[in-house]
């Protein structure tokens, strides 16, 4: 199944026979809970879903993301009306991060019905709305291991042994400038590919034949295994799914170097060069 799905399929199947649960993820880096704009207007039936709060847990020695408790992120599922049997889209306001980081949960725990709309918000053409919906308890229970994730060590053994790749932006990579975390560079070994470049300007994804050549140019077709990491753990995700469509499987470290800055201990490189 492709991992996103269009505006106009989107319409298509919501008002068919098995209208897919709707999730709005709209989050800001650094800025105010968003949902206020979700009130403001919405896919019609879509449930606000709060990135900081529910797919994510408290900041600290996992970094600033890291992955919410299981068991918790299952409550805030059904309650946003997901069954294991029923298909999601989620949405946020176009860039896509927040939406892939949704994605990435629930694939990670199990759900195999889940897509991202391509574009966001700003790629819908139908009607929004101001209703807030009340969704039938779902039934989805999570089952960690769908789909790959890495933790520091595993991370650092990949980026020796096969691909991984920092998401980030280049300049964070090299270490030129870091506006969030302790310290700037990257993991020692991996190779950089900013998730800026598997978008166009307007928020879709490049097609699937772009990003295979991108990513092939970049050694993820020869590699035994392939990883990504970000700065705390949601571009990453965009990055993990942008690999999917060009057909290569890869695991998040979800710490990313926020975690990875963190810890004094590990090593830093900095400048263009991998090591």
């Amino acid at each position: 199944m492709n991992a996103i799905i269009s505006a106009a399929d989107l319409a298509s199947e919501s008002a068919g026979p098995r209208p897919p649960v709707l999730l709005d993820v709209r989050w800001q880096l650094g800025g105010p809970n968003l949902r206020p704009e979700y009130e403001a207007g919405h896919l019609p039936g879509a449930v606000f879903v709060d990135l900081d709060a529910e797919l994510a847990g408290p900041p600290g020695t996992g970094g600033r993301h890291p992955l919410p408790d299981p068991e918790a992120f299952g409550a805030v599922m059904r309650r946003a009306g997901v069954s294991a049997g029923t298909p999601v889209v989620v949405y946020d306001g176009g860039l896509g991060w927040a939406a892939a980081r949704a994605w990435w949960l629930l694939r990670w725990t199990g759900h195999q019905d889940v897509r991202v709309l391509d574009g966001g918000l700003a790629a819908w053409t139908g009607g929004l709305s101001t209703e807030v919906p009340a969704p039938a308890e779902g039934d989805f229970r999570p089952k960690p291991g769908g789909i790959g994730l890495l933790d520091a060590d595993a991370a650092a053994a990949l980026a020796r042994e096969g691909l991984l790749l920092d998401a980030r932006a280049a300049e964070r990579y090299r270490g030129d400038v870091e506006p969030i975390d302790r310290i700037g560079g990257h993991i020692p070994g991996a190779v950089s590919a900013p998730t800026s470049e598997n978008a166009a300007a307007d928020g879709r994804f490049r097609p699937a034949a772009e990003l295979a050549e991108r990513f092939a140019g970049l050694g993820a077709t020869e590699a035994p295994a392939v990883g990504v990491y970000c700065g705390s753990g949601v571009s990453g995700a965009h990055q993990v799914l942008a690999l999917e469509l060009a057909g290569v499987e890869a695991s998040l470290y979800a710490g990313s170097w926020s975690e990875w800055s963190s810890d004094a201990s590990r090593p830093v490189a900095t400048g263009p060069d991998p090591q």
